[in-house]
């Protein structure tokens, strides 16, 4: 029994390990895959909110209404998700913003979200959507992903009578927006446990399945030769071959006429035997006739 064990653990690790490494290995890849698409959806959303609220600011701008806008601006910046919200000049200074500590405060264009446009000598104007997102963590260390929408200088903004603005300017201001990342961490995380879960289950329904045919095809089936074996060895010549594969029949089969051989030759050499001792008695009946005489 010892023996068969060690042959269903050699067939089972080899196999559990395969799929295992196998199932581990297409889970963070898809993991890594889905991860990708998630941030960039969240990152096309927030460009689109970005350009909703240029839009919906824009009447604002246009009408030099500031307090409208600071209302506007504070208004957004007091939904759930938003971690600031504010509104730059050209020369990089805060003119609204939810927090109205940071108004009127300049920032360095070498920081992240702004290096992006002013890396070369002349600032780019349009960035692609990847280039206007950041992933940071905020004074209260909470992960944010901040976006940076540039307002543009259109012919409604400087053919405006109360406004001052050259046609040769393409660029007004900008609008950073910065939203919490925890729903998608969450969402990440909830993946993460479907994904070990679903290992866990391939790999419980793998390992099972396999120690099943196991079972059946070689654990069985090599159980029922052992014993057809032993009675065999016994003698027991009229023993039922066990049911099974192929190989497995065609081993008995062979046992069975192994069998089967060794009795008849044991049966001859019994005879054998016989009409030796037969021949050894009636020699020794000759001498001794022969010494009376």
């Amino acid at each position: 029994m010892s023996t068969l064990k060690t042959i269903v653990s050699r067939a089972l690790v080899p196999v559990g390990l395969t799929v295992t490494g196998f199932v581990i290995v297409c889970s963070i890849l898809l993991y890594s895959f889905v991860k990708q698409d998630l941030i960039q959806d969240t990152i096309q959303r927030e460009i689109q909110l970005a350009d909703i609220i240029v839009k919906a600011t824009r009447y604002s701008m246009l009408k030099d209404d500031r307090e409208s806008l600071r209302q506007t601006i504070n208004d957004i910046g007091g939904q759930k998700g938003v971690e600031h919200v504010r509104i730059f000049n050209k020369r990089g200074v805060i003119m609204f913003s939810a927090h109205e500590e940071e108004v009127l405060q300049m920032l360095d264009k070498e920081v992240a979200g702004c290096i992006e446009c002013h890396a070369g000598e002349v600032p780019a104007v349009h960035l692609g959507p990847m280039d206007q997102a950041r992933e940071f963590k905020n004074e209260q260390g909470k992960p944010v992903i901040a976006i940076t929408a540039a307002v543009y200088n259109e012919p409604s903004c400087y053919t405006g009578a109360c406004h001052v603005h050259s046609p040769d300017e393409q660029i007004l201001g900008t609008l950073d927006i910065g939203m919490s990342q925890a729903p998608l961490l969450q969402s990440l995380a909830t993946l993460r446990i479907r994904l070990i879960i679903f290992c866990l289950m391939v790999m419980v329904l793998t390992v099972g399945g396999v120690i099943a045919l196991l079972r059946r095809n070689v654990l069985l089936p090599v159980r029922q030769l052992v014993y057809f074996a032993d009675r065999i060895s016994d003698g027991d010549l009229k023993a039922q071959e066990p049911e099974g594969t192929e190989e497995v029949a065609s081993l008995a089969a062979n046992f069975k006429r192994l069998a089967q051989d060794r009795h008849q030759c044991d049966v001859k050499l019994e005879e054998l035997q016989k009409r030796i001792d037969d021949l050894t008695r009636e020699i020794k009946a000759r001498e001794n006739a022969s010494k009376s005489l």
